[in-house]
């Protein structure tokens, strides 16, 4: 077996857990893992090896009794079971493969295609980076001089010229200092008034009118640019200023910490029956699973509402079944007034709600949109269970869909039946990669 032999096999195992995972999230027993690690099985064939035929125990030699002996009945062989007949009571071996919240949402993401980088949002830790902030003050160790040189330098290129151009210039017939000064300012040229009178007192009266026009020095001499000079004489001063003086410091580094707080959020009135509390719990469980393997720190708040809502804890949430009314709305003042415990600026925040979509009259519109709107959250979204269609009065989904149809942290999922938990999982968690 080769390198590319292995790798296909690798890829081949790969492709068979994810659809584990898969089958496991729509069908799989969801109690046999809790928080901290989940519990798949496995479908993956063993590979092969040699073992001893239990039906040949004899070997080659020569076993008991003679030829031609009748052979009895086969011995009984540990396993087959009790000496009484009654089944054996020890359980058979099922084989699984357990993973950590971090390597089931590795798995996840592998699965959906999704790239979810939660940020950190509170500072643990400020350290010292590399020194790449520049101030104007500083001890003379941490003087960045190099790029105190390149400013010199580039005043020295700006503010350089060619002096004996301009000398020749001085020499033009009927030209003075006046006009030779219009004339490099036109030109930019760098001189000063004072620098041209100078000169032109230094210049000896009989080659004074030396040239008839600008056009025939220009035609006769060759301009030095400042370039060609520096390279031919070298630098003998570049003019540092104070104002030049840049100071390195270390660049402030904030370390933050990953931290999550999840809501999720539950119909318990009467009409939420066995199954649609299933499809809750086979669609909040892996959620829960996948944002506590993605951040540092997870915290789960449980909420269960029908007319009213109270704080439950996490078993209780799940198998909890009343038989009032729904007002989905006092879920969402609840969820608010514990989401103060967690600050916007520290906490990213999920807030997650189930049901069959039924709701008291207007309470969707007058009560739930508002809240949603006002409570802060990485993602708000609400999955509808309804495995036998939409009932006549089962309107909050679509009105939460109609109303927030163009906001990107809202979601909106569908579930009839196992089949579309793992679908709904991921329009959840898109929704939120997205944005």
């Amino acid at each position: 077996m080769g390198l590319q032999d292995d790798l296909d096999r690798f890829r081949e195992v790969g492709e068979q857990r994810r659809k584990d995972l898969a089958d496991f999230i729509q069908y799989g027993d969801l109690s046999g893992s809790d928080r901290d690690e989940v519990r798949i099985p496995i479908k993956i064939v063993d590979l092969p090896s040699f073992e001893y035929d239990q039906r040949d125990q004899g070997g080659v030699g020569k076993g008991e009794g003679e030829v031609g002996d009748p052979v009895g009945p086969p011995q009984p062989q540990p396993g087959d079971g009790d000496e009484d007949g009654d089944p054996g009571e020890e359980s058979g071996t099922h084989e699984y493969y357990e993973m950590d919240p971090e390597e089931f949402a590795e798995e996840l993401d592998e699965r959906l295609g999704l790239d979810l980088e939660p940020k950190g949002k509170k500072v643990i830790e400020e350290k010292e980076g590399p020194f790449t902030d520049l101030t104007r003050s500083g001890p003379d160790s941490t003087l960045d001089f190099e790029r105190m040189f390149k400013e010199g330098l580039k005043r020295k290129l700006a503010m350089d010229f060619d002096e004996e151009f301009v000398r020749e210039v001085l020499k033009i017939d009927g030209w003075g200092p006046q006009q030779v000064f219009e004339w490099a300012r036109g030109e930019n040229i760098p001189v000063s008034k004072p620098w041209i009178e100078e000169a032109y007192s230094e210049i000896p009266g009989d080659e004074r009118g030396a040239w008839e026009s600008f056009e025939e020095l220009d035609a006769t001499v060759e301009r030095e640019p400042v370039q060609r000079k520096i390279r031919r004489e070298g630098l003998k001063h570049v003019p540092l200023r104070r104002e030049d003086e840049r100071y390195r410091h270390p660049e402030i580094i904030e370390e933050k910490e990953k931290n999550v707080v999840v809501v999720n959020i539950r119909d318990v009135s009467g009409s939420m029956r066995q199954n649609k509390r299933e499809l809750v719990e086979r669609t909040f469980t892996p959620l829960d699973w996948y944002l506590q393997g993605k951040y540092d720190n997870a915290e789960f708040v449980y909420i269960a509402h029908d007319a009213e809502a109270w704080e439950v804890d996490r078993e209780e949430f799940f198998g909890i079944r009343s038989g009032g009314g729904t007002k989905i709305s006092s879920a969402y003042e609840l969820a608010e007034a514990l989401l103060e415990e967690y600050p916007w600026h520290e906490w990213n925040r999920y807030v997650f709600a189930a049901g069959d979509s039924e709701n008291s009259s207007n309470d969707t519109e007058s009560g739930v949109i508002p809240l949603m709107e006002s409570i802060p959250a990485n993602l708000h979204a609400y999955v509808e269970t309804q495995p036998s269609g939409n009932a006549v009065n089962a309107t909050h989904a679509k009105e939460l869909e109609s109303h927030f149809d163009e906001d990107d942290n809202v979601a909106v999922a569908y579930v009839s039946g196992q089949d579309d938990v793992v679908d709904a999982i991921e329009e959840i968690l898109s929704t939120e990669s997205d944005s």
